[in-house]
């Protein structure tokens, strides 16, 4: 029997701190006179209370060890229950969505997903745009940072909640988790200020500036406008496809860089190859569009960068006329999309050091065509890659394109078009925000699809932040048995 006081007492611990953020926009929207204000203190109260009720009746699992199990379902819990009370400002209060919708919509946020059902962000209360800004920064480290607080109460350094996290240190020896916890929090801190600040001088009111850093730094995509960054065309789009390439790239990278080594950032075969393939795709759409859409050169070269930046980094924002560009640009679009950002980042997907170590398998193959008798193994960095994250990796690649499929035709079986289901479901689990389809061209929001299909890309979300095996393993008897 797993004992969960451990995972109740850090679920509590993160619910009031999610209280305590919820007066910040309970403030700005009193202050401004709206009643949302109000309702934003009646969702903070009910956090708050059931937080500290958790964190009290588990107060005597403090000095216990969490082991892998426990860490597994932290970190489940984590993503499933906190949407669940982030979720309650957008159902008490505006814009009152259903509560499949608020769910979803913080589901969302949480996962850095970035998708929205919301119309009319340009009109939703101040505080209510800030709280969507504020889910997606604390889904991008913020609510691993509070985890870590915790975890040394329960006398564990916090490699196993990393680890189920995603971070793919590749052998590198590094610091106690946490204080790898402090520094990523100082780098993480740093790069919303640069961002915002960027955004203040080029011409972004305070909210957006403050909303579209939060986001964009997280990889997050909730923008308080409905246009996104169409409203910032120009320096917006440069600065923010900057920010988002940096947003998702390796932490542990930022890591060594705050303790004085830039050599694993500059020689990162992720960085890299994520630099290489992003540009190429880059300038493969933006001459498309110079030579069969007689758009400009620069307005071609600016929106491919800034639209394929965010959706390689699984960021979601979005400017100009990329979505109506056509097949060409939206199948490199996808293809991107499946890649995602590197390994250990915010960024969802397949992830580049995956993709890398699966393309490398694969030449080997080939290669056995024709020399089967050679010894030959697949290699990354310099070093061979073992066959047991071998099988891990092939098990998430081809996982992770099963799910698309399946997912994808529960989807039409309610109704949606093949199109519309098939990009939902393929932003949903790459946590990347970015609709495509009939039912999307209305709103560019998923407001439109039935209900089911809001449930689907909620699961699709869920697994995807969660890097798949790590939610489906808790469903597998033998791994409680353990």
């Amino acid at each position: 029997m797993v004992d969960i006081r451990p995972v109740a007492y850090v679920i509590g611990r993160i619910l009031i701190v999610l209280a305590i953020l919820m007066v910040a926009p309970a403030i700005i929207d009193w202050r401004a006179g709206l009643e949302n204000g109000v309702k934003f203190l009646q969702c903070a109260a009910i956090t708050g209370v059931v937080g500290g009720a958790l964190a009290l009746s588990s107060v005597n699992s403090l000095g216990r060890s969490l082991d892998t199990r426990q860490a597994y379902l932290l970190t489940a819990a984590i993503w499933v229950l906190v949407p669940a009370f982030g979720a309650l400002p957008f159902y008490i209060g505006a814009p009152g969505l259903s509560l499949s919708n608020a769910y979803f919509e913080a589901v969302s946020g949480i996962t850095t997903t970035g998708a929205t059902v919301i119309v009319g962000l340009d009109d939703l209360p101040a505080g209510m745009n800030l709280w969507r800004g504020m889910l997606n920064w604390l889904g991008g480290l913020g609510i691993a940072f509070i985890a870590m607080i915790f975890l040394p109460l329960m006398r564990i350094g916090g490699m196993q909640f990393f680890r189920t996290e995603g971070f793919d240190t590749f052998g590198k020896a590094l610091p106690r988790a946490t204080d790898i916890a402090r520094q990523l929090l100082i780098v993480y801190v740093l790069l919303t200020v640069a961002c915002v600040t960027t955004y203040l001088l080029i011409g972004m009111t305070a909210l957006d500036a403050v909303v579209n850093g939060f986001a964009t730094i997280a990889t997050g995509g909730f923008s308080p406008t409905d246009i996104s960054f169409s409203k910032y065309t120009g320096a917006g789009e440069y600065f923010g496809a900057l920010f988002m390439f940096l947003g998702s790239l390796s932490y542990i990278r930022y890591v060594q860089l705050v303790n004085g080594s830039a050599w694993p950032l500059w020689q990162d075969l992720q960085a890299r190859a994520y630099l290489r393939w992003l540009l190429g795709a880059v300038v493969m759409v933006a001459a498309w569009q110079v030579f069969h859409a007689d758009m400009a050169v620069e307005p071609a070269f600016r929106e491919a960068l800034f639209n394929l930046t965010s959706i390689m980094s699984g960021t979601g924002f979005f400017s100009g006329t990329f979505g109506g560009w056509g097949a060409f640009s939206m199948i490199i679009a996808f293809v991107l999309g499946l890649i995602g950002g590197c390994s250990g980042s915010s960024s969802g997907a397949l992830t580049i050091f995956r993709v890398q170590v699966a393309l490398s398998a694969l030449g080997r193959e080939i290669r056995r065509i024709s020399n089967p008798n050679s010894i030959d193994p697949v290699k990354y960095a310099g070093r061979t890659v073992n066959a047991d994250v071998m099988s891990a990796l092939m098990m998430f690649v081809t996982s992770y394109i099963f799910i698309i499929g399946v997912l994808s035709t529960a989807m039409t079986l309610f109704g949606v078009d093949p199109v519309s289901s098939l990009f939902a479901v393929w932003q949903a689990i790459g946590n990347i925000g970015y609709g495509y389809g009939p039912l999307i061209a209305r709103t560019g929001t998923f407001v439109d699809f039935p209900t089911a299909a809001i449930w689907i890309m909620t699961l699709a979300m869920i697994l995807g932040r969660l890097g798949l095996l790590a939610i489906l393993v808790l469903v597998l008897p033998s791994f409680w048995r353990r």
